[in-house]
């Protein structure tokens, strides 16, 4: 067995996930970006359309206590309901007639954030044990390509359809993806699941106990912190970047489009790439060489030539998915099965919410320095975090089990929200 693509491919079980965010990731990515237009056409207020975007993240701050929960429920049974009753609750949209009823779409949006924390925990479960782990990167390095293509293909579908048949029509369409994705899920053959451990004790104590396994595993905090860094960082340059666009580049901010798409290219690419780095490297090397890629991008847009600029994001859109790939990865290989919920969870909460800060920050940053200053100092953020990972032993699929973990069972299994594979766009600069 192996990771290569040919052999993901021809595993059913990962041909079903890759289904799952083929379908779920188109809906999401078109329903992320027809809400906020939605709300904006409604009220013509910008600031209720940003709002929409902090209703689909906030619940992942939750995500430690999510995930306990998840590692309650029958994970499989969990996410065929969560996606039926996501989908039945994004059709109450079809309700929306005028400004009266915007209520209701933030409402939407929230549940949809919940959703994908208890989706993505869920899945984890799922994964480790329909998946063989020597496949973990491979599976979860296709989704990601996957992932990133429907971002390239899915905002711009969102608009189309908004624009000729209104917001309803999108949400119509979000609901249907999320039908199908169920019914990936429902058709998903795993081996024997993780008993659940609903009634053992509270769910404050379960939620401790995966956070406390994911702090005392030093291998998982070191990845997990390096993916944390490097997702941050992105997002404490994200205003820097405009700036660089109109001033340095002397475009029009609309450019900034073309630059999200050479990202989303190195994305796909870097997807592709990903799953034989970690095969034949292991996780914490594929980390490292993503923040150093990252990092290198960050510092190439302090450079006034377009084609450098470019450069840079296809740079940032390779490497910052591998950090992300790496740390879920490693996580699903290390974590006992009984925990992955919780601490798959409390991972992708690590990772992903402190962004909202460094972006708060960064715009503020640019106001009192130079933003070629910020794109320094968050490149040099993010190698400065990876670089203990180069005193790391190498982490294959067939490492030795690290701290806390059963000798003898088999890796834990999951897939990374990767860089935000459910919420849409990652940070990166604009």
């Amino acid at each position: 067995m192996g990771g290569g693509m040919a052999a993901v491919l021809g595993d059913r079980n990962a041909r079903l996930f890759l289904g799952v965010t083929l379908t779920s990731g188109f809906g999401s990515t078109a329903m992320s970006l027809a809400a906020s237009v939605w709300v904006l056409t409604l009220t013509g207020s910008a600031s209720l359309a940003a709002l929409c975007g902090l209703c689909v993240y906030l619940p992942s701050l939750a995500g430690p206590v999510l995930g306990a929960l998840v590692d309650r429920l029958p994970r499989q049974r969990l996410l065929v309901t969560a996606s039926v009753a996501m989908a039945a609750l994004l059709l109450t949209l079809l309700a929306v007639r005028g400004p009266g009823q915007t209520w209701l779409i933030f409402a939407v949006m929230l549940g949809y954030g919940v959703t994908f924390v208890l989706l993505d925990a869920g899945e984890a479960a799922i994964l480790q044990a329909a998946v063989p782990a020597d496949r973990l990167g491979g599976v979860n390095s296709l989704r990601m390509s996957v992932q990133e293509g429907m971002k390239l293909v899915a905002p711009l579908a969102g608009a189309a359809l908004f624009t000729l048949h209104g917001g309803p029509s999108v949400a119509g369409l979000a609901a249907l993806a999320l039908g199908l994705a169920a019914g990936c899920y429902a058709a998903i053959r795993p081996g024997p699941l993780p008993m659940t451990t609903r009634g053992r004790r509270s769910l404050l104590r379960d939620t401790r106990a995966g956070t406390g396994f994911l702090w005392r595993h030093a291998t998982l905090r070191g990845l997990v912190g390096t993916g944390a860094a490097a997702v941050a960082m992105s997002g404490l340059s994200n205003a820097a970047a405009y700036l660089v666009i109109v001033g340095d580049l002397g475009r029009v901010p609309e450019f900034a489009g073309v630059l999200a798409a050479a990202q989303g290219a190195g994305s796909v690419a870097g997807g592709l790439l990903c799953g034989r780095v970690l095969d034949r490297r292991g996780e914490p090397a594929a980390a490292w060489w993503g923040a150093a890629l990252s990092a290198l991008g960050l510092a190439l847009q302090c450079v006034p030539s377009t084609p450098v600029v470019a450069l840079a994001r296809v740079l940032i859109g390779v490497g910052l998915p591998w950090t992300v790939i790496a740390a879920m990865t490693a996580v699903q290989r290390h974590t006992p099965a009984e925990l992955i919920g919780r601490v798959a969870a409390t991972a992708n909460t690590v990772v992903f919410a402190p962004t909202a800060l460094t972006i708060a920050l960064g715009a503020g940053a640019v106001e009192l320095l130079d933003h070629r200053l910020v794109l320094g100092t968050a490149a040099a953020l993010t190698l400065l975090a990876a670089t203990p990972l180069l005193r790391g032993r190498p982490v294959s699929p067939t490492a030795a089990p690290g701290p806390g973990e059963a000798p003898g069972r088999p890796s834990a299994a999951g897939t990374p929200a990767a860089v935000s594979r459910r919420r849409g766009d990652a940070p990166g600069g604009g």
